[in-house]
């Protein structure tokens, strides 16, 4: 939907890619198309742009594909999927869809087949969890959780059946990182007759902060919904990729289920991509002088942030990452009761289960967002009873001191 510029800044790009105002009547920023179908100029158009859309001929380069019907393809999905690309870096291809989990599906009905195997390490979103348990195998589809340090032994024992690698990181909630490239070679060393697709859950630090392409992921995925986003009032996801053809092969398992964000929401998320890298960057600050008070106060078993991580978590994080974050995950001496206590004191941050807005939200894991999963991934997951999830917005970072200092003394 935009016509090639020299390359800029992601900071920049995030601002003004994905829109031509030559298209729209000048309009400085995209208007939004609530249309269903499109009109073509010649029978033999349609034709063509149906050809395209199911892959029976080859786009030329720099052709438009062409719009047909809104299940497969809009004007405000394409410049959003248009200005994603423009940031996340090493990409050149982006799909956006109507759910965070509806990306991660429809990506994963893509590319794994009846009798083949996911490969992934514990913890993952509960949703995801839920998928991999209890859909997949309906499909003939088995998910294996990897041990933290199994990836080599795991990708050598299912290498013929292994159709994809998935992993989180920062993992949800414990912000446990994974070296990707580690693990890219893990995968390159157990399967040399084939790329065995590396899908990373980029959520909690991309685009900006952490660039999974660059270091050997084949896809990066994201809840839309909450960074991207970033104001509490949608709902989408989203995925890059260097390769075009596999974003095409996921698009083409989108058009028939019809996950494809819709016009509307599509416009609402590049509204916030304008202001990704401001909201972030504030958010990451706040976040950071907050997890050295918060490890400080005793009601506090442990912190969970990247600044404080030790050792290999310490490398990693310094190796794969620019910013911590606005993620924080603290431990509370005293379990569920602790936590409890804190959340029902807290005034200014909310309680409530997504991430990623202007303001600020706290949740308890365990009994929300991982509830559906099994003891042992709870435990392999580091997911404990007096385990809190902050996510941190943009307020004043002193205003945040006092609520969490003030819920953290009554959960003592």
């Amino acid at each position: 939907m935009t016509h090639r510029r020299r390359a800029f800044h992601p900071q920049t790009s995030s601002v003004s890619e994905g829109f031509d105002p030559s298209l729209s009547v000048m309009a400085v920023r995209p208007p939004i198309y609530p249309v269903s179908t499109y009109a073509f100029s010649s029978a033999a158009q349609a034709a063509h742009y149906f050809e395209l859309a199911l892959g029976k001929t080859e786009r030329a380069p720099g052709e438009d594909p062409g719009l047909i019907y809104a299940r497969l393809n809009n004007p405000n999905a394409e410049m959003f999927e248009d200005a994603l690309t423009a940031v996340e870096k090493d990409a050149n291809a982006a799909a956006a869809f109507s759910s965070g989990m509806s990306a991660i599906t429809t990506t994963l009905l893509s590319l794994a087949k009846p009798g083949q195997k996911i490969l992934y390490e514990r913890p993952v979103y509960g949703g995801t969890d839920h998928f991999f348990r209890h859909m997949l195998p309906e499909l003939k589809v088995e998910a294996i959780a990897v041990s933290p340090g199994g990836w080599a032994e795991a990708a050598r024992t299912h290498a013929r059946e292994v159709a994809v690698a998935y992993v989180e990181t920062p993992a949800n909630p414990t912000l446990r990182m994974l070296d990707l490239e580690a693990l890219r070679g893990c995968l390159d060393a157990a399967v040399s007759d084939r790329r065995v697709p590396l899908l990373v859950d980029n959520t909690f630090l991309g685009p900006v902060f952490q660039s999974p392409l660059k270091h050997g992921a084949d896809i990066a995925l994201y809840s839309a919904t909450k960074f991207l986003g970033g104001h509490s009032d949608l709902v989408a996801g989203a995925i890059t990729a260097s390769d075009p053809a596999l974003v095409a092969q996921v698009k083409t398992t989108r058009a028939f289920l019809g996950t494809i964000c819709e016009p509307f929401t599509a416009w609402l998320l590049q509204r916030s991509m304008a202001t990704l890298w401001l909201r972030m960057t504030k958010q990451s600050k706040n976040a950071s002088r907050l997890a050295e008070i918060v490890k400080a106060h005793p009601a506090v078993r442990d912190v969970h942030y990247p600044t404080l991580f030790v050792g290999d978590q310490a490398r990693i994080f310094q190796k794969q990452c620019t910013a911590p974050g606005s993620m924080i995950a603290i431990d509370l001496h005293g379990g569920r009761e602790a936590a409890f206590r804190f959340l029902d004191s807290l005034e200014l941050v909310r309680l409530a289960v997504s991430l990623g807005g202007v303001e600020s939200l706290a949740c308890h894991p365990l009994t929300t967002t991982a509830s559906e999963m099994s003891e042992e991934d709870l435990r392999e997951g580091g997911v404990t009873e007096g385990l809190v999830r902050i996510s941190v917005g943009v307020e004043y970072w002193r205003d945040l001191q006092k609520d969490l200092v003030a819920a953290l003394d009554a959960a003592r």
